[in-house]
């Protein structure tokens, strides 16, 4: 397995609709949105060159548009891991090699917005909760959570 960022984006898409739009049913249009344009993309692959899981990461002036957030942090979002790759630990390889990447942006930290039935997975990453539950767009529960990476 191998992670990339600005890898293969068709692939990205891939694992997404999978993940959000087939699994979960998030409309597409609500799935797939401008910023995408603006992310760092990241991808997994199978040693064949199979996408199995993704994420994004947006930053400066797009990231305090969308989230309001501060100029040093990275909002990690769009993390999806494929079925055939899940229990692997791929998930948190993709959340550590978001950090990576902000790391070497300059960011200090990463603030995202998880799905309340993934928090212990995030939590277990050093991930905090913080604010209401909220609905993001999807129909799906969300809350808030920031790491440093101090």
């Amino acid at each position: 397995m191998r992670v990339v960022a600005d890898g293969d984006l068709a692939g990205c898409f891939a694992v997404r609709r999978e993940v959000f739009v087939a699994e979960q049913g998030v409309p597409e249009e609500v799935e797939m949105d401008a910023y995408d344009a603006r992310a760092v993309h990241l991808l997994a692959s199978a040693a064949d060159g199979r996408p199995l899981g993704t994420a994004r990461i947006l930053h400066g002036p797009v990231a305090h548009e969308k989230y309001a957030v501060d100029g040093d942090t990275a909002v990690l979002g769009r993390l999806a891991v494929g079925k055939a790759a899940r229990g692997t630990g791929l998930g948190a390889l993709l959340v550590r090699a978001v950090e990576d990447e902000a790391r070497r942006l300059g960011l200090t930290s990463v603030y995202l917005e998880a799905q309340t039935h993934a928090l212990g997975f995030y939590e277990r990453l050093g991930y905090a909760a913080y604010g209401p539950e909220f609905d993001e767009g999807s129909g799906i529960p969300h809350r808030a959570m920031r790491r440093s990476l101090g």
